[in-house]
């Protein structure tokens, strides 16, 4: 179970900065999904559920082999060739490592608090990235405890470039869950 009851402030509510020689503003790449703040975290609203499944495709999908994994696990295990598997490993954050045009990724959010709970995406788009979710809102009861939701990226820029840094943020008012987004841009030039 991976969930997001973290801060992107410090203790004393400003900024977190990374350490080392340089000193810059720290993105997801320092910090993850932030500082843990251990009474949300009793509550989280919404938790991302991976299974051992989930993680078995993931490595298939960056090229280990099935009798490499099955000598891991124990387990005769069969790899399946899905497309986007590496990109769709069910957790918070996400990160496109080469956006060429747009891709689409998908994960599941488990409902573990209130019954009735309707949560509305807040996005924030790395900049020169368009980013889309799908469905924009999630409404949840006695029967949906657990939903799908879809985020499509485009590039918008012409440039190659570093890695750009954005937010998902799912609110019913109470809760605010939160994944980090990263994305570089890797779209082909022509000159």
């Amino acid at each position: 179970m991976k969930q997001t009851a973290a801060s992107q402030t410090g203790t004393d509510g400003m900024k977190i900065f990374e350490e080392g020689s340089t000193r810059k503003e720290a993105d997801p790449f320092d910090m993850g999904g932030g500082h843990v703040n251990p009474e949300k975290a009793a509550y989280p609203g919404l938790v991302y559920d991976t299974t051992t499944e989930e993680y078995i495709q993931y490595l298939c999908s960056i090229g280990y082999s099935s009798s490499s994994i099955t000598r891991l696990t124990n387990t005769k295990i069969n790899c399946v060739k899905k497309t986007n598997t590496r990109l769709n490993l069910n957790l918070p954050s996400i990160t496109i490592p080469n956006l060429k045009k747009k891709v689409t990724v998908t994960r599941k959010v488990t409902n573990v608090g209130n019954v009735n709970s309707v949560y509305k995406a807040i996005v924030q788009a790395p900049i020169g990235i368009s980013m889309a979710v799908e469905p924009k809102t999630l409404s949840f009861n006695r029967i949906n405890k657990i939903l799908s939701f879809r985020v499509t990226f485009l590039s918008s820029q012409k440039v190659q470039g570093e890695y750009r840094f954005g937010s998902l943020t799912w609110t019913d008012g109470e809760h605010f869950v939160r994944s980090p987004i990263s994305v570089r841009d890797m779209e082909i030039l022509d000159y």
